[in-house]
């Protein structure tokens, strides 16, 4: 039998840590076929982003083109989109499209570098978290989308109330930046059910990609079959390992180990 097909529509990470690089490598580790949409090429390594180039939309549509109407997909993951213009594109494209979409509203790089434009941030909320399947923030993202603050897990609740108001039928609130206590804690809610994930805290500082891995983790998952749940649970659990397993990479912060299932 054929793999389960899975679409990222993201931006490229040269240094291999995060992007379009991780979600294949994740797709790959999860028993899924990964296909991509390029959407800007960056020149970043493990000390940061040294520069963006974003590609014209017309480019984004034909290939988002190219896969769905010949391949087809179970899954749609986006990343770094990074204006309004391919905000908009990709959330046009993918208002049609039947399969799940797993949104990972990418706002700055590990390292602090601004992926999003600012003007970008309502096309995101009126645009690309309506066609949401599950949409995936950390505590910085939801800050940028709704203003709210996080700093305590209590808040994770408002956080995905707010996030919610813009129309993703499922959030997953990332509380992995939370400063204190020695678990990693998610809360992913509909509004309606409420499932929190907890995991140890590992003291690791090579994490670069972790979020780009957990949603195309999660997109594997439902291109599976799993409920949304289930799917969380289970891509929690994968990036959690690759946490574990982070290692050094140049002179900055490394990335998580994509393959920690294939050398453990």
């Amino acid at each position: 039998m054929n793999p389960p097909l899975v679409l990222t529509v993201a931006g490229s990470d040269s240094g291999g840590g995060a992007g379009i690089q991780a979600d294949l490598k994740t797709m790959l580790a999860l028993g899924v076929h990964g296909m991509s949409v390029l959407t800007a090429v960056t020149a970043q390594n493990s000390r940061g982003v040294q520069g963006v180039w974003e590609l014209p939309a017309e480019a984004v549509r034909a290939q988002y083109r190219a896969v769905v109407d010949d391949i087809g997909v179970q899954a749609v993951k986006t990343g770094m989109l990074a204006t309004a213009a391919l905000v908009e594109t990709v959330a046009d494209l993918l208002s049609s499209v039947e399969a799940p979409v797993v949104v990972d509203p990418v706002g700055v790089s590990k390292h602090g570098d601004p992926l999003l434009a600012e003007t970008a941030l309502d096309s995101v909320r009126t645009k690309l978290l309506p066609v949401a399947t599950v949409a995936t923030p950390n505590l910085d993202e939801v800050t940028q989308l709704t203003g709210v603050h996080v700093g305590h897990e209590d808040g994770m609740r408002t956080a995905a109330e707010a996030v919610l108001s813009y129309g993703p039928r499922w959030v997953l609130i990332k509380g992995g930046h939370l400063p204190t206590g020695r678990e990693a804690v998610d809360l992913l809610t509909d509004g309606t059910e409420e499932h929190w994930l907890r995991a140890p805290r590992h003291d690791n500082r090579h994490t670069h990609g972790t979020g780009c891995t957990l949603a195309s983790a999660v997109a594997s998952g439902l291109a599976k079959g799993l409920t949304v749940p289930e799917a969380v649970r289970q891509a929690k659990e994968y990036v959690t390992g690759a946490i574990a397993a982070g290692f050094a990479l140049g002179a900055g912060i490394g990335p998580v180990d994509h393959g920690w299932r294939f050398r453990d």
